[in-house]
Formats: structure tokens, sequence, C-alpha cells
């Protein structure tokens, strides 16, 4: 398990999204690693995060794969930078979350290196800034996904080493509120209240949430007024939209452009702002059909699971790329200072993506 001091070098190093340095510092002993097995490097270089990464491999005739990844982590200098491990664990940050998942797939790459297997059609992505929600990667990882066929994540797998099939939408949205502010005492009846206009749209859209559709409306902040004597001219809602499917996104997205219109407290004005963040990665035939052929190239029934939570893995599938997520080890704690990887679920994941990248090179496919 010689990986491990290699998971030891990158997590000891602070990656956190806003350290430029220390992500790049990431980014260059990746690179190290990457151009000994044969990769070509591009970076994309960025003023105050640090550089997205595209490796690629050599090319030929036929299908293509994408591994990805990301090289930040959620942890500020001088807060959770340690590495250490016990007979059954590792612990740092990125344990699981997720350099722990980039050596993985590392790993693999160069275990097919030592049989000698000239990796072709195979290239790896890792982007600076997942864990403050991809908005400078997002457009690339987009542009990129056009090139590949299929793609595989690695953020952490499941407890009993599930990968991810589906994933749900989340969009981040603000409304501003404009009233008018009176005297509460003296001039009342001519105020208009931004605090009430918002009472009234906060319990609008979490009249949206579906928990059976598993579509979910939540207004986490609140502002407005100035002082308990002033009808209040301005407030703020701050809300988040989590949804599994495209039918549903559209129905929410309505709804709430049809309340930021309509105003319950007349001479209320009302401005939306925000958008989709990372869009569904909903299940499909030919994702549980890929789920299959893993099963018949490694002799391995991988367990399946959706998870409500985001990854760049959206971004993928919604271009259209057989996505499978959840590649990495099995870990728990993550964003946490508890944070942790399984030591038994990399040699297992190791195996498994192996053989994986060796017969997608030898085929040609996966199919």
């Amino acid at each position: 398990m010689a990986y491990l001091d290699d998971l030891k070098e990158v997590i000891t190093v602070n990656s956190y999204t806003k350290n430029k340095a220390g992500v790049d510092r990431v980014g260059d002993i990746f690179d190290a690693w990457l151009e000994t097995i044969g990769f070509t490097v591009t970076h994309y270089q960025r003023e105050l995060i640090g550089a997205h990464r595209h490796y690629r491999s050599s090319r030929q005739e036929g299908k293509r794969l994408l591994l990805l990844g990301h090289l930040d982590t959620v942890f500020p200098p001088d807060t959770f930078d340690h590495y250490r491990e016990d007979a059954e664990w590792v612990y740092g940050p990125g344990a699981c979350d997720m350099k722990g998942g980039n050596i993985v797939a590392v790993e693999a790459l160069r275990n097919l290196q030592r049989e000698g297997v000239d990796i072709v059609n195979v290239d790896v992505l890792f982007v600076s800034d997942e864990e403050t929600g991809s908005d400078d990667s997002k457009l690339l990882s987009g542009k990129l996904a056009e090139e590949y066929d299929y793609c595989l994540v690695f953020e952490a797998a499941g407890q009993n080493m599930e990968v991810v099939t589906a994933r749900k939408g989340v969009g981040t949205f603000t409304i501003d509120i404009e009233g008018v502010a009176k005297h509460a005492g003296n001039h009342y009846a001519d105020g208009v209240d931004a605090n009430l206009e918002a009472s009234h749209k906060l319990q609008a859209l979490v009249a949206l949430t579906d928990l059976e559709k598993g579509t979910t409306v939540n207004v986490g902040k609140f502002e407005g007024g100035i002082g308990a004597n002033t009808i209040s001219p301005k407030a703020h809602l701050l809300f988040e939209l989590r949804y599994k499917t495209r039918d549903e996104r559209e129905r929410v997205l309505a709804a709430i452009d049809a309340i930021v219109e309509h105003s319950y407290v007349e001479g209320t004005t009302s401005h939306l702002s925000g958008g989709i963040q990372r869009d569904v990665m909903q299940s499909s035939e030919s994702t549980l059909a890929f789920v299959d052929d893993i099963a018949r190239i490694t002799g391995v029934r991988l367990p399946t699971e959706e998870r409500g939570g985001v990854s760049d893995a959206n971004i993928i599938s919604s271009k259209g790329v057989v996505t499978l997520d959840g590649l990495g080890p099995f870990g728990d704690g993550d964003h946490t200072r508890h944070e942790r990887a399984l030591k038994s679920s990399f040699d297992e994941r190791i195996d498994l993506c192996t053989k994986l990248f060796r017969h997608f090179i030898e085929e040609g496919g996966f199919r």
C-alpha cells in the first residue's frame, strides 16, 4: 500500500478552495505522477483559484473515457491539515473527499503502466473549485464532456461500496424585495412592508416541496428591515432548490417565477437572481447497463444508490455522457475534522478500476 505515502503527501498540503497556492501545489504533485505515466497536461490558469488540469493520454479510434476528480477541500489553512492512520483507517482532509479518490484513479493507471499496457483514450480531469460549487470549472467541464463517451467520478463510495447512478440537481436563488419605509407609529398605513411580502413568498416557496418526488425548497436565510419602529423597506430571501427529475425542475422554476412576479403586499417589487448550479444526474437505462458491464468485466456486482448531494458528475451527465460516481474509497466524516477513509476499500477500488481500464483500452470500450 505504498500509495498511502502518496495520499499523505497530498493530504498534508492544504488545498482549501481559496488557497490558490496550496491547490496549485497539490495539482503540481499530480502532474508529476501522471506525466511519468505518459499523460500530457493542459493547465487552465485562474487568478483567484487553482488551475484546472486536463491530462490527456494517446489517441486512437474508439470510445473515450474521462476520469474526474477535484483538488480542493473545504478546510482553511491551520484548521485541519494533518494526516494519520491506524490499522483500518486513514484520516485527514480529502481522505475520502476526494484526494483518496484521485489516488485510486492514479494507482490504477500506474498498474497498467507496470503491466506494459499502453494507455489510450483514457483522460483525467481535476478541477480546483468543486467544493464551492464549480462556478468557474463547470463551463470547462461541460465543454470537455463533449469529447467523451463515458465518465467515472471518484467521489467516495457508499458504505457498502455502492456506486452512484443519480444525484439531485441543485439551484441557489435570491429574491430581493423593495417596499417603502415609514415611521411605524406616525405613518404606519403609508408604509409598504417588504418583510411581510417576504414572509408570504417564503411560505409559497416552501409549499413547492414535494417529498414524494424528491423535491425540496429550503429558504435558508431571511433578512430585512431597519428596526422595530420602521416599516421595512427591504427584505432578502436566500433559498435552495433540489430535485430528482427535469420535469420537477421545470415545474418549480415556473412556480418560482410566478411567486416573484406576484405582489402579496401591494406596492412591493421583487427581483430574482441566481439559478441552477448543477443540473440533475438522472439514472438511465444506459447507466444501469454500464453497471451490468462492470459486473461482466470484473466479476463484481456493484450495489448502486442515488444521492441527494451533488458533485461534478451532475455536470458531465447533463451533457449526455454515461456517468457513474462513487468510484473512490469508502469514507465518512467528510467536511468535518473526523474525515477518514477505509484502507481496505482502496485496494478494492484500485483492483476494480485496473480491470475496467485495461478492458476499456484493449477492447475499445466497455461493451
